[in-house]
């Protein structure tokens, strides 16, 4: 007895003095849960008529498709269908990145969410609203820690503006979970190397288990991500982030300078116009508006819901880029435009704070003050994202030297680089063999494929050829598309949101792209429900096609033993 007490001592003790893992192989937690996931892949199989063995069994993993609520829907409509026709067991894998993070965290909310996705779809369809005031108590305690950022709010009001849900648990509690649902794998990119590289320090991946970077192998337990390192050790521990503001790391697009360019007006967007000032007048301008129309969906009383009306004509009226053209067009200098631009953004803080102070007295003004309070100086400063950095002074000649020398680093959106979470499938580490891709992104369709693609190159890891044929296709493609793995690659199945099947045409297509864009309001319950049937229509059409590479995935896992 006391050998097997001084040997669990022994383990404690070598786990505490290697906080940091580095490794390509899987941790010892996900390779146990994948073992347990197999035996339920095998029995799913069986049942399906596809002859399989414990060795054969194929490593199948779903990568959802960022896309804001558009891919939030969708993966819930496509993961209910694939339930109807019993496929969602074959999974080994679960990826998501930006806008279905979102469903996905709320989906493994239930540790038996595979067996019962109508709850998921009744989220959607039926939730009570989460107050305001519960929104605004959980901010209040993020505003007391060390690393309070933008993505604390985006998370916050995107958890009870459009999920429904303040979802309080902890990522790493699903690590002791049995393997009922396939395994989860969350994507998020380092903004500081996203922007100036290195490439291996850019795609970073967090599951029950580990989060860390995918590309330099180095990863900490789930729990840790957040507390304080110092040359390879733990400092201090520090609570676990809950998934609420998880989720305002993993889908916080609005949080990077590329994603504000896409939203200037086209009369402006010029070579020689646009420069920095008008960028932080954007960036002020968009968060503002983006955060009334999240904060309006957990409202209900009609006093409050005017008094955003009023917030939000006090926000078009300012909407000076569009207002005062002539007045920007005029200006000579950058010095000038500057100028115009610092004018026109302590203009909009004061207007804001205006309408917050002339509110009636009473708990929405309360609520408000409070968030204007903790939230337009976060939008000045537009930190976002922050936390403790496992890699400070760490002593290994592969991190980079911006990883190795600050305390903080800002993990956000992965969208804003490829948006499916293919870095972390491709090459041996997971050994893929067929990746089904429901598509929910907006902007030039195949761009994910061509993007992942190039990434693979980059980092010498195995990606399927892409048929130039194919591309010509992007104004009006198909309803599904295979690319075929040779030995080492996986095979993607590929699957538009909005396609052939459901477009008679491409200006059909193109107007339900722009229907159903990124940057909206919450969605309405028509708009929901029809994303939710458009993503079962495409699963059900093509399940024949699912089927058939599920089958030549088995017999690519056999040939691979």
């Amino acid at each position: 007895m006391q050998e097997n007490v001084t040997g669990r001592i022994q383990t404690l003790d070598l786990c505490v003095e290697k906080a940091i893992r580095q490794s390509q192989s899987l941790c010892a937690g996900e390779k146990e849960y994948v073992h347990q996931r197999k035996r339920v892949v095998l029995e799913s199989l069986s049942s399906l008529g596809i002859n399989c063995t414990t060795d054969s069994v194929p490593h199948i993993a779903l990568l959802a498709s960022g896309g804001g609520q558009r891919a939030a829907v969708g993966l819930v409509g496509s993961l209910y269908q694939m339930e109807k026709e019993h496929l969602v067991d074959t999974l080994l894998y679960l990826g998501s990145v930006s806008g279905s993070t979102w469903s996905m965290s709320s989906i493994y909310s239930d540790p038996q969410w595979s067996n019962n996705l109508e709850t998921a779809v009744s989220r959607w369809l039926s939730s009570p609203e989460v107050q305001l005031e519960e929104a605004l108590a959980w901010l209040g305690e993020r505003a007391k820690e060390e690393h309070f950022s933008l993505s604390d709010v985006w998370g916050v009001l995107t958890s009870a503006g459009i999920m429904k849900q303040m979802d309080l648990r902890r990522l790493s509690d699903e690590a002791s979970r049995n393997a009922t649902n396939p395994y989860p794998i969350y994507s998020a990119i380092e903004k500081h190397c996203y922007s100036h590289g290195p490439i291996e320090g850019k795609w970073f991946e967090v599951s029950p288990h580990e989060a860390g970077f995918t590309e330099l192998g180095l990863f900490v337990s789930t729990s840790l991500l957040g507390s304080t390192f110092q040359n390879g050790e733990l400092l201090e521990e520090k609570p676990e982030m809950d998934m609420v503001k998880l989720q305002g790391f993993l889908g916080c697009a609005l949080a990077h300078e590329e994603t504000i360019k896409d939203l200037i007006p086209p009369w402006l967007n010029v070579p020689g116009q646009i420069d920095g000032a008008a960028e932080d007048y954007l960036r002020v301008y968009n968060a503002l508006d983006k955060l009334v129309g999240l904060t309006r969906s957990t409202i209900k009383d009609p006093t409050a819901l005017s008094d955003l009306d009023k917030l939000q004509k006090i926000l078009e009226d300012r909407d000076m880029l569009n207002h005062n053209k002539s007045v920007w067009l005029e200006s000579k200098s950058s010095e000038e435009r500057k100028s115009i631009f610092g004018q026109w953004n302590l203009e909009l803080l004061a207007a804001v704070q205006t309408w917050s102070q002339s509110l009636e007295d009473g708990a929405f003004k309360t609520h408000v003050s409070l968030l204007t309070k903790q939230v337009l100086p976060m939008i000045m400063k537009w930190e976002w994202g922050t936390t403790g950095n496992f890699l400070y002074q760490y002593q290994d000649s592969t991190v980079p030297p911006y990883l190795r020398s600050t305390e903080r680093f800002h993990l956000t959106d992965a969208g804003l680089l490829i948006n499916v979470g293919y870095p972390s499938f491709l090459g041996e580490k997971r050994d893929i063999d067929l990746i089904i891709a429901p598509e929910y992104s907006a902007g030039n369709m195949f761009e994910t494929l061509t993007l992942a693609r190039d990434y693979a190159a980059e980092v010498k890891k195995p990606f399927p050829e892409i048929d130039v044929k194919i591309l010509e296709e992007r104004d009006w493609p198909k309803g599904c598309y295979v690319l075929e793995g040779k030995e080492k690659e996986p095979t993607i199945v590929y699957m538009p949101l909005f396609n052939r099947d459901n477009c008679k045409d491409a200006a059909e297509f193109n107007a339900k792209m722009e229907e159903f864009s990124t940057f909206q309001r919450p969605y309405s319950q028509e708009k929901i429900e029809f994303v939710l049937e458009t993503a079962k229509a495409n699963i059900k059409t093509n399940k024949a096609t699912l089927l058939r590479e599920i089958e030549k995935a088995v017999l690519c896992r056999h040939n691979k033993m």
